[in-house]
């Protein structure tokens, strides 16, 4: 019997230990060996950059050692620095995402739903998403300044262009054998949408609002690194200024580690939102 084969057997067929056995079923075995080969990169180059340094091959002003960077995130822990400017980029990306999701579900729904809306204001918003938002904050920073607005709107620019692409796709792209389906039964405009169009078009939308948060994320940074005291981005762009690149590091591993997490929850949102895919894949 393999190894498998063992932590996949019933329970009755196992002895019992401490008040029973442990029970790992295929697709926990699945997701463990994921999480485990996603580590495996990330452990060799930590385990290559901390013998790099050790045997002195990389100099520190090129790479602080793993010991230096641990050093430097628990004293910015310590003084509260790093939870302040934490802090700072979460609201910031909070309140674009927040504008960005809604305006830009608003738009993709007219756009999916309406083909005389979809002709008119379509194509100009395709047009834009082909400009990096980035090239547009010198003519935005005229007209709304360098403060925070300018931060808000470029990052809820960014977040609705792909909720926009995404949600109208998904309501476009809705099987003609559902709708259909929804005129046999006669269902009205509301129960049309709610039965038929929402649940069709759900895929596409949350995989627009995943990209929508990532770029919320991305374009947070970039937003910092211009006329702002506050953020991660800004705390980036600090450590290089002074060249004490072990802050520059710090941030990093922040910035993705908190990117990371967003992905999660929104995974696990879409989860909850779509309780049909997981009991598809229950049964399976």
């Amino acid at each position: 019997m393999t190894i498998s084969q063992t932590l996949t057997a019933p329970a009755r067929s196992a002895p019992a230990r401490g008040g029973g056995a442990v029970l790992l079923s295929p697709d926990r075995l699945a997701f463990l060996k994921t999480v485990l080969w996603g580590l495996s990169f990330p452990a060799g180059l930590l385990a290559l950059w901390w013998v790099s340094s050790a045997a002195g091959w990389l100099p520190e002003q090129i790479l602080p050692a793993p010991p230096v960077i641990w050093q430097s995130f628990a004293e910015l822990l310590a003084d509260g620095s790093l939870w302040a400017h934490t802090w700072a980029s979460l609201q910031r990306v909070a309140i674009g995402f927040a504008f960005g999701a809604l305006f830009g579900l608003v738009f993709g729904a007219a756009a999916g739903l309406s083909a005389t809306f979809r002709a008119y204001f379509y194509p100009p918003v395709q047009a834009v998403a082909r400009v990096n938002v980035l090239a547009w904050m010198p003519l935005l920073a005229l007209f709304v300044g360098i403060d925070e607005a300018l931060k808000y709107v470029i990052i809820a620019w960014s977040t609705s262009i792909p909720i926009i692409l995404g949600t109208a796709r998904g309501i476009e792209n809705v099987s003609p054998a559902l709708k259909e389906l929804g005129a046999a039964l006669n269902f009205n405009t509301r129960d049309n949408l709610r039965l038929i169009v929402l649940p069709a078009a759900l895929p596409s939308v949350f995989t627009g609002l995943r990209e929508g948060l990532a770029n919320a994320w991305q374009t947070l940074v970039l937003v910092e690194l211009f006329a702002s005291f506050e953020g991660l981005g800004y705390l980036m762009v600090w450590g290089r200024q002074l060249f004490q690149l072990e802050l520059v590091i710090v941030s990093m591993i922040v910035i993705g580690v908190i990117g990371l997490v967003l992905n999660l929850v929104l995974l696990w949102i879409e989860n909850l939102g779509q309780p049909w895919k997981t009991e598809a894949g229950n049964e399976r």
